[in-house]
C-alpha cells in the first residue's frame, strides 16, 4: 500500500521540482536583466542617442509629441538594451532547463546551433544599425514630398528601429533552420535544393512582412536570408556527411 503511495506522488514530486526550477532559473534571469538595467537607466540618454545617430546622420529630425516621451522613450531604450546584452545568459538558462531532457546526439548538436543561433541574431541586429538603416533613412528622408518637413516623433522611431531588429535577428536564423529540418529529418538537403525557387519566393515574402514598405528594406533583407539559405545548404550537406556513431541515442 505504501509502494502505491509512493508511486502516485512520484510525478507530482517531479513536476513541483521542475517548478522550482523554472522559477529559479527566471529569478536568476530577472536579476541579470536587473543589473544591466542599473547602469543603462543611467546611460539612457547616451544609448537613445546611439540609437538615433543613423537617422540623425540622414539629415531628419526627432521630436518628442507627449510631456513624458523624453523620459520613458530613453528608460524603454535601456530596457531593450538590457534585455539585448543579458541575451546569451537568458538563452543559457533555458538550456539549463531543457537540456537534461535530450539524448547525448541531440547535445551534441544543439550546442553548437544554440551558439550560433545567438552569434547570428547579433550579427542580425549589427547588419540593420551599421548597413541598412544608413541607407534606408537617407531614402525616405529623398522620397520625402517637398511640403512635407521629415520630423519622426521618437517613439516611433523607437518601434521602427525595435521592428528592423527584430526582424533582421529572425531573418539571419535561416541556416540554423535549414540546418534543424536536416537534422529532424523533415526536410532532405537534396529536397531544400530542389525547392530553391519557391523558398527563394518565401524569402521575399518574409522580407515583406518583417520590414516596412519600402523596397529598400525589403532588399536588404530578402537577397541575405537568400545567401544564407546557401549557407545552411553546405552545412547541413557536411553534417549529413559525417558518420553517425550509434552508440549515442543513449538519454544522457
Amino acid at each position: 500500500m505504501s509502494d502505491e503511495k509512493d508511486s502516485e506522488k512520484l510525478p507530482e514530486g517531479t513536476l513541483i521540482s521542475h517548478l522550482l526550477e523554472l522559477r529559479d532559473r527566471f529569478f536568476r534571469i530577472a536579476v541579470s536583466v536587473a543589473i544591466v538595467f542599473a547602469p543603462s537607466v543611467y546611460f539612457r540618454n547616451e544609448i537613445f542617442n546611439f540609437l538615433a545617430e543613423p537617422m540623425i546622420h540622414s539629415g531628419a529630425k526627432l521630436i518628442t509629441t507627449t510631456v513624458v516621451s523624453p523620459f520613458a522613450t530613453p528608460l524603454k531604450v535601456a530596457f531593450y538594451f538590457s534585455l539585448f546584452v543579458a541575451m546569451p545568459y537568458i538563452l543559457s538558462q533555458v538550456w539549463g532547463f531543457v537540456s537534461p531532457g535530450l539524448y547525448k546526439k541531440e547535445k551534441r548538436f544543439a550546442i553548437p546551433l544554440l551558439v550560433s543561433s545567438i552569434a547570428l541574431f547579433y550579427i542580425g541586429v549589427a547588419f540593420a544599425y551599421f548597413l541598412v538603416f544608413p541607407k534606408v533613412f537617407p531614402f525616405f528622408l529623398h522620397t520625402t514630398p517637398s511640403a512635407v518637413e521629415n520630423m519622426t516623433d521618437i517613439n516611433s522611431y523607437l518601434d521602427f528601429a525595435l521592428t528592423l531588429f527584430l526582424g533582421f535577428g529572425i531573418a539571419f536564423e535561416v541556416p540554423v533552420v535549414v540546418v534543424l529540418l536536416v537534422l529532424s529529418g523533415i526536410m532532405s538537403v537534396e529536397k531544400l535544393t530542389a525547392s530553391r525557387g519557391y523558398v527563394i519566393i518565401g524569402i521575399f515574402v518574409a522580407a515583406a512582412v518583417l520590414t516596412p514598405p519600402d523596397p529598400m528594406s525589403q532588399i536588404s533583407m530578402a537577397v541575405p536570408m537568400w545567401l544564407l539559405f546557401e549557407a545552411g545548404l553546405v552545412f547541413a550537406r557536411i553534417i549529413v556527411r559525417k558518420p553517425r556513431d550509434p552508440g549515442t541515442e543513449t538519454a544522457a
